[in-house]
């Protein structure tokens, strides 16, 4: 079980962020003319919620290095002993390639209107159907859900930090951008917040 783990956890993370961000960038850029990645790089508090969203997803890929190319060094990560069993790891790799499709599947619902991060020289339609008349924010609620898989599937310190972290990160840009909607979409969003839970 061990060795499907090192093996597939870079695999994973290939299609996650190759399929959910880097394609679905390309094609978003081919389709609307302009680089859908719109993560200020200022000194604000939305700048800086941008740079730890940059650092956790390049701590995610420093992790998957270490735990897949080094097998005797997991003592470093410091396990949690009482999560590793073979049950946990199943559900953590069923729970993380729900993730993976339902992220997916939300990017799609979103077509030209997707970005990654708040697009304020664009106005972009609503989206309220498919995933996204389930929650509000699918996609964020994907990558939430493949966090919780990975720590379930390696039960460590540090997936437990990179868990929480994201969680928390994910919350403060769902406000973020929840303030922007309603800036631009006003009611529509308002009346659409009534009726959609912002998870689920």
């Amino acid at each position: 079980m061990e060795q499907i783990i090192r093996i597939g956890l870079p695999i994973y993370f290939v299609l996650f962020f190759g399929i959910a961000f880097v394609l679905k960038s390309l094609f978003v850029a081919k389709r609307i003319g302009k680089n859908p990645l719109v993560l200020p790089k200022d000194d604000s508090a939305y700048g800086l919620i941008g740079l730890y969203f940059k650092l956790t997803m390049f701590g995610l890929l420093c992790y998957t290095i270490f735990y897949s190319f080094l097998p005797d060094s997991n003592s470093y990560l410091l396990p949690i002993k009482i999560l590793e069993n073979q049950n946990l790891k199943y559900v953590g790799i069923g729970i993380m390639i729900v993730g993976l499709i339902w992220t997916i599947i939300a990017q799609n619902h979103m077509k030209e209107s997707w970005r990654i991060g708040i697009d304020t020289e664009t106005k972009t339609k609503l989206i309220t159907t498919g995933l996204f008349g389930i929650s509000r924010n699918p996609i964020f609620l994907g990558m939430i859900v493949s966090l919780v898989g990975l720590f379930f599937l390696t039960p460590n310190t540090w997936t437990l930090l990179f868990m929480i972290l994201g969680y928390v990160l994910i919350q403060i840009q769902i406000r973020l951008e929840e303030d922007f909607l309603i800036e631009q979409h006003g009611n529509e969003y308002l009346e659409y917040k009534e009726k959609v839970r912002r998870l689920v």
